[in-house]
């Protein structure tokens, strides 16, 4: 039973943001970072006291992205993830992609510890389980290569909530928090520190000249020696060819009152995943329960999935969806994609540990320092060539079915119309109120497809994301599709 629903992040829930101007004349600076969630913020916060003239430009506001849908967890069990990257290449990568996640903890830690940050930071243990008898195995699988690490895990059959399970491991030293109110006070200590953020200030270009990068931003220019892509998914094509290289996946969240006082964060190796952790605001405690995730290229009704997390017999009070780019080796891409151009992205679900790690070898990177992850990271390694089928198929797919089907079965406020040769969406409101849209996505044409319960319109390709009235929310796009009368 859903009772007053927000259809937004509960991480949005009572944060006011300090306002930061919109960029207002042409600037010079040494280094550049395009994006402003965790990576961006973090990469800034490891070079504030460098002595490079630094600036980070967001297109909306701190925070804004894919940052505010995460989970908020800190956490190095993840779903399986070492036996996936041990069959992918090798168990020492394996292990070095562990020891990031560990040290992305740690960084996060000293920093809250450090600035004194109030950012809900709260140690709880670790479960992977699952309720298939025959996933059984690959989870005894992951727990042997942890051990291996170093990593005490305990066997278990049923959760702190008293779920049982068939089978699942435990494992301490995990944390969670609330990741707009980290931002949000490493906003305040990079102003401070003389870093130059600007909120509003979309980029739409940006041109490579022989000693520096010339970025076009709203109608000014930032003329950068290093530029950093901390981006959810980069706009462009070339040179890093990242439609060739990442699918995306859509996962479904929903937040609710939890009575028990107990904390844990959880995820299941089953298809469809459950994900779980606590949340405690004030007096009130909440269960922030994930069901659910599909690659955006097979399934675009959005409807269908937040009735399969609605069946669940909860009073949620909000729920959201949440993108994740997911790579063929299961190993982020973070570093120089190009002379003095850095580029992180790839998180395959994890992105508060993989933005924060980010943040650090992308310092070492501009400052010519050694980091032992950059071999591990290097964007510019060999894709894997079985992967290949499933991203060609999951592009062609999505961009031609995008096409021919655009009035959704199960459209209940929405219907397709033709202007002037174009695709029109239009979008009824509770009111009666009609906005309308230019279905075809700027970035690389195809047609949007609607969200009846974030209302938002969805493109099915790179997962860029528009409002009601076509105000582009997330990239890759970088330009509106609101519809204009008479155009």
């Amino acid at each position: 039973m859903v009772i007053f629903l927000k259809n937004y992040s509960i991480w949005n829930e009572g944060i006011k943001p300090s306002e930061t101007k919109k960029l207002d004349m042409n600037k010079k600076v040494d280094v550049l970072v395009i994006g402003g969630g965790i990576t961006g913020i973090s990469c800034c916060y490891h070079l504030m006291n460098s002595k490079l003239k630094v600036a980070l430009v967001e297109a909306n506001h701190i925070g804004s992205g894919i940052t505010s849908k995460t989970t908020g967890k800190l956490t190095f069990l993840q779903d399986g993830i070492y036996s996936k990257i041990k069959k992918a290449s090798n168990l020492s990568n394996a292990k070095l992609y562990y020891e990031a996640e560990k040290e992305a903890i740690d960084v996060v830690k000293e920093i809250v510890e450090k600035e004194k940050i109030k950012c809900n930071l709260e140690e709880s243990n670790s479960y992977l389980f699952t309720e298939d008898e025959q996933k059984i195995d690959t989870i005894k699988e992951e727990k042997e290569i942890l051990e291996s690490f170093g990593e005490k895990i305990k066997n278990v059959q049923k959760l702190p909530d008293g779920n049982i399970c068939s089978y699942g491991i435990e494992a301490v030293g995990n944390y969670s928090f609330h990741p707009l109110k980290y931002l949000e006070e490493l906003k305040k200590k990079l102003l401070q520190n003389n870093v130059e953020i600007y909120e509003n200030s979309r980029v739409y270009s940006i041109n490579d000249f022989e000693n520096y990068y010339l970025c076009k931003v709203g109608d000014f220019f930032i003329q950068a020696k290093k530029v950093v892509l901390a981006l959810h998914y980069p706009y462009f094509l070339t040179p890093f060819l990242m439609p060739f290289k990442v699918h995306l996946e859509k996962s479904y969240v929903g937040a609710f009152l939890e009575k028990d006082k107990i904390k844990f964060n959880s995820i299941s190796l089953d298809k469809p995943v459950k994900s779980v952790r606590f949340y405690k605001n004030g007096r009130d405690r909440y269960k922030i329960f994930l069901y659910g995730s599909r690659n955006i290229a097979m399934e675009v009704n959005d409807k269908k999935h937040f009735e399969q997390l609605e069946k669940f017999p909860y009073d949620y009070k909000y729920m959201w969806s949440n993108i994740d780019v997911m790579t063929g080796d299961y190993i982020p891409y973070i570093g120089e994609i190009k002379d003095n151009l850095f580029l992180a992205t790839g998180y395959n679900t994890w992105g508060m540990t993989n933005g924060s790690i980010a943040g650090v070898v992308i310092k070492d990177l501009i400052l010519g320092h050694d980091n032992k992850y950059r071999d591990l990271f290097d964007p510019l390694r060999g894709v894997k060539v079985v992967t290949l089928p499933l991203v060609f198929y999951s592009n062609g797919k999505s961009y031609l079915e995008s096409k021919i089907n655009l009035d959704k079965s199960w459209y209940e406020k929405v219907r397709i119309e033709e202007v002037g040769g174009k695709k029109i969406g239009v979008y009824v409101d509770s009111d009666s109120k009609e906005h309308k849209v230019y279905m075809k996505c700027p970035h690389m044409g195809c047609n949007v497809v609607f969200n009846e319960k974030e209302e938002t319109w969805d493109c099915p390709c790179h997962g860029s994301r528009f409002d009601v009235d076509g105000k582009v929310i997330d990239g890759p796009a970088n330009y509106n599709i609101t519809y204009k009368e008479g155009k």
